[in-house]
């Protein structure tokens, strides 16, 4: 068993964890807690990059090792860090659980010391017709961000 933790930062007051867990060549379970958002839906993406120099925009554009477009996660032709949206209660609070099968913790695609980032707005999973659906699906600035680690 493989795990890693991302710890999340952001100058707008929104924090919280998320654990990554992978057994084997199995998939790889995402579970999180964040405070601080906004009710609704909020993008949820691993980014290609594990730099936070000039906070979240240091991340890059979502990990994408296949050169796809941008998808929801249950589409054949989407990015490996696209996971969709997490859903945040009315007490600004979100707990999720994900399981995905293109974010592993070892191997030549690993996610370890990239980043995972919370958006401002829903992403669209490419389906929004914006100009912006099939790059980002069109979810707006990034309101919080962690490196993702290794954990013990």
């Amino acid at each position: 068993m493989v795990k890693a933790v991302a710890v999340l930062g952001s100058s707008a007051g929104v924090s919280g964890h998320i654990f990554f867990a992978q057994d084997g060549d199995g998939p790889t379970t995402v579970t999180g807690n964040i405070t601080g958002l906004q009710p609704g839906l909020h993008g949820f993406h691993v980014h290609a990059l594990g730099d936070t120099t000039n906070g979240c925009m240091s991340t890059g554009p979502h990990f994408n090792p296949a050169g796809k477009e941008h998808g929801a996660p249950e589409d054949e032709t989407r990015h490996a860090g696209d996971l969709g949206n997490i859903t945040v209660g009315d007490d600004g609070t979100a707990s999720f659980t994900i399981i995905d099968n293109q974010i592993p913790l070892t191997g030549s695609n690993s996610i370890i010391g990239r980043a995972v980032v919370v958006h401002a707005d829903p992403d669209d999973l490419g389906k929004g017709g914006h100009e912006l659906s099939k790059t980002t699906g069109n979810a707006g600035g990034r309101v919080a961000c962690g490196i993702i680690g290794l954990q013990g």
